[in-house]
């Protein structure tokens, strides 16, 4: 079905948002209204802050469900959970388009594999439905309006024309005014540099106790990653998808002979 009428009114298309951040996040709240102008939009997210959970699901205790209002739903579980739950049981229907997010801080390069926001946009993929993973990069201060803007955006065109098969956005904006941005830039996964990140303390009680990520950690200077796109001050899009098979190396591979049994 297309997507607009000859005379010019969206069609119907429901719209399935989650996150990491949870249910309360205002990344989520102006990414509900923004993309209400293009039409039906779902809300199914934690009910806490679930970041760095990666892809888990939750196997071993029940999962609660709650609605808070019209077409908005908590679930006390992981962003990978409430795509699941949603797609599967609390909508009536399939949504066209899946979007994680808005996130407070990057998930550029090697940080994805932790990601909750990029983690439920590859449970819908999963699934088979188009996803996108949006995050604002910073630390303090988010101004969300730029990131819902292009979100809003780049979904109309999604809906428009679908992306490739088994393939995910992964979305990062840098904190910077709409003014200030420069444009966006298809890109690749970045590579981490990685140092120090652990940080030890000492209880009153005198026991040791760590905390893990204490230090800001750089990436690899290369051209064309998420990184530098953000370093040149532009939207990073990059696509992503789940076969993670190293094709590169499957005919060296051929030598490794495992003597066994």
């Amino acid at each position: 079905m297309p997507l607009w009428e000859a005379s010019g009114t969206f069609l119907a298309v429901a719209i399935l948002l989650s996150n990491d951040d949870g249910v309360s996040s205002p990344g989520l709240t102006i990414l509900q209204e923004t993309l209400a102008v293009l039409d039906e939009v779902w809300v199914v997210a934690p009910d806490r802050d679930q970041s760095a959970v990666s892809h888990s699901l939750t196997l071993y205790r029940p999962l609660r469900i709650e609605p808070l209002g019209p077409r908005v739903f908590t679930v006390d579980g992981t962003p990978t959970d409430c795509i699941n739950l949603a797609i599967n049981g609390i909508l009536h229907e399939r949504p066209r388009l899946v979007i994680s997010g808005i996130n407070r801080g990057a998930n550029l390069g090697d940080d994805i594999t932790y990601s909750g926001t990029v983690s439920a946009a590859m449970e819908a993929t999963l699934l088979g439905v188009p996803a996108v993973a949006v995050s604002l990069v910073g630390r303090d201060h988010f101004d969300f309006g730029p990131a819902a803007s292009f979100t809003c955006a780049l979904a109309a065109t999604i809906l428009r024309d679908p992306l490739p098969a088994d393939t995910l956005l992964n979305v990062n904006l840098p904190e910077l005014t709409a003014s200030e941005i420069k444009g966006y830039a298809l890109t690749r996964q970045g590579k981490r540099r990685y140092g120090d990140a652990i940080v030890e303390k000492v209880d009153p009680r005198g026991k040791k106790y760590y905390w893990i990520g204490g230090d800001a950690l750089g990436f690899i200077d290369a051209e064309g990653t998420d990184f530098s796109a953000i370093e040149q001050g532009l939207i990073s899009v990059t696509p992503l998808h789940l076969d993670l098979t190293n094709y590169a190396s499957l005919k060296q591979l051929q030598n490794l002979k495992v003597r066994w049994p």
